[in-house]
């Protein structure tokens, strides 16, 4: 299964997304700033990122340009999340370098589609999980 960092200033939304990934079986570790989450990206090279982009201090914008600038975690995908479902602020985020980006509320089953997308191997692992319940 995949090891996914969430980054994301409100504590809520890190526990549904938790809640939801854990219960696919995924590894989770969370961050509640930017700074931490760019900390983490570098120290735990996770499959995937889901990233807030309305945060204080640093940005999610800023956060994923930190990482598609990083040689050593520039091929980590990164799936912003955010309340914000603007055109300008889609293609701010594509200018970033984001992978993926999806506006809150966000729907589960397009959520565990998203990692199975950009973590190929967690999708692989799936059936076997799924068979043996």
């Amino acid at each position: 299964m995949a090891k996914i960092l969430i980054v994301d200033d409100d504590p809520e939304n890190r526990e549904i997304l938790r809640a939801r990934l854990e219960a696919a079986g995924h590894t989770v570790t969370e961050a509640p700033n930017g700074e931490e989450g760019i900390w983490l990206v570098d120290t735990i090279m996770p499959d995937l990122v889901f990233l807030d982009v309305m945060m204080p201090k640093i940005d999610g914008w800023h956060v994923c340009g930190q990482i598609k600038s990083n040689a050593k975690t520039q091929t980590i995908p990164v799936v912003m999340l955010t309340a914000m479902g603007q055109q300008i602020d889609k293609l701010r985020g594509w200018e970033s370098g984001a992978d993926e980006y999806l506006t809150k509320p966000w729907d589960p089953a397009k959520l565990l589609e998203i990692v199975a997308k950009w973590c190929p191997r967690s999708e692989k692992s799936a059936p076997q999980a799924e068979g043996t319940r």
